[in-house]
């Protein structure tokens, strides 16, 4: 089994909180990872599971052993009882690790149950420094999950048009998403093709015969199940005017290559979106990358109405990076520049041009590399 960076982040946390809380999105390989620490397992998808689960009740708060439930929304009754558990005998720590695929019904049971009891931990799809150099070269085109064609091409696009299906017939009505499968199948497609772009519900919600309010209420449900990247502009009083609305991005360039129909890499680079789809694919694997080093951050992208650029903005506190990204494999001085420029309006300390270049140059102003380089930078 491949190691998840996410491990060690659980390990360390089941060291000082009674519980832990695996959230991702579903076939991420929460499971595979939470059956990876041992202990006693409760699926919660199963009636079995949760007729187990409260038959064995006094075991389980009696166990020293680590107790996982999986898809843990799935029972709400579990929380009150978990808080009530844990109070008991807060001393003890490393007792429970909940798992869960969609964060608002998960967080709301949180928020009310096991607030400051418990820790979070975001598990993706596989990223660049999990994988060995052959899948790495499939996790572009194919996305991380694990059963989607990074570890079997032949998987690649079958597994995402039933994944997304799946999703559209089940998973996302069962977690209260008001809308008709159609109407569901229409809307991730309409994403789809905004990818990278600034988000405008209106024009979106006339395409779509639904109101603005009404299409931001189905892009959180959308956010809140780990599909869709919602990157918030960043703002800065440099006498510009400045573009204020998000950017969409698809999670997992798998699903939105599959949504766009580009079955293989030469269809994919053939695309007048490719560079859109890699700028994603970038934003993405950095930030889940930052996020699992256990980096305290703010991620952001800044835009005038000039056009001058960032693709992203990591806002660390008290130092700004500013990252600009390319599919090239020859950046040029006048990019530099460019990117140095833009920079300079809010006051950047370091700066990144990010392409599939093979040369690593780290110049006083820019470091000008390729991804693999650039996530070991913000892994350390």
């Amino acid at each position: 089994m491949l190691e998840r960076l996410a491990k060690q982040q659980i390990i360390s946390q089941l060291k000082s909180y009674p519980a832990v809380a695996l959230l991702g999105p579903r076939q991420c390989g929460k499971t595979t990872l939470a059956s990876s620490l041992g202990g006693r397992f409760y699926d919660l998808e199963y009636e079995a599971d949760i007729t187990r689960l409260q038959a064995e009740w006094d075991l389980i708060l009696a166990s020293r052993e680590l107790v996982v439930f999986d898809e843990a929304q799935n029972f709400p009754p579990l929380f009150n009882r978990l808080r009530v558990g844990i109070d008991a005998d807060r001393s003890r720590s490393g007792r429970f690790l909940l798992l869960g695929s969609v964060s608002p019904a998960l967080m709301k049971n949180v928020s009310e149950s096991l607030a400051g009891r418990l820790s979070l931990t975001e598990l993706t799809p596989f990223l660049l420094p999990e994988l060995g150099v052959e899948p790495a070269r499939q996790l572009w085109l194919c996305g991380g999950y694990p059963g989607g064609g990074v570890l079997d091409p032949l998987e690649y696009p079958r597994w995402q048009n039933n994944y997304l299906a799946h999703l559209v017939q089940r998973d996302l009505p069962m977690w209260g998403l008001p809308s008709k499968p159609q109407t569901t199948s229409r809307f991730l497609r309409m994403i789809a093709a905004c990818h990278g772009q600034s988000w405008n519900a209106s024009q979106i919600g006339q395409s779509m015969g639904l109101n603005h309010v009404t299409v931001n209420s189905y892009l959180d449900y959308l956010v809140g199940a780990f599909l869709i990247r919602r990157l918030e502009p960043y703002h800065v009083n440099i006498g510009k005017r400045l573009v204020k609305s998000p950017k969409v991005y698809w999670r997992d360039t798998g699903l939105l290559h599959s949504l766009l129909n580009a079955p293989d890499a030469d269809r994919l680079l053939s695309q007048p979106w490719v560079g859109a789809s890699w700028e994603g694919f970038v934003i993405e694997q950095s930030i889940s990358t930052l996020s699992l080093a256990g980096k305290f951050f703010t991620p952001f992208y800044f835009r005038t109405s000039d056009q001058h650029e960032l693709d992203l903005v990591l806002d660390f506190g008290g130092e700004l990076w500013a990252v600009e990204i390319k599919l090239t494999s020859f950046p040029t001085l006048d990019e530099m520049e460019r990117l140095n420029r833009t920079a300079d309006l809010i006051k950047a300390k370091r700066r990144f041009f990010v392409s599939k270049t093979k040369e690593f140059i780290s110049g006083r102003d820019v470091t000008s590399c390729n991804l693999d380089a650039f996530l070991k930078i913000l892994q350390t």
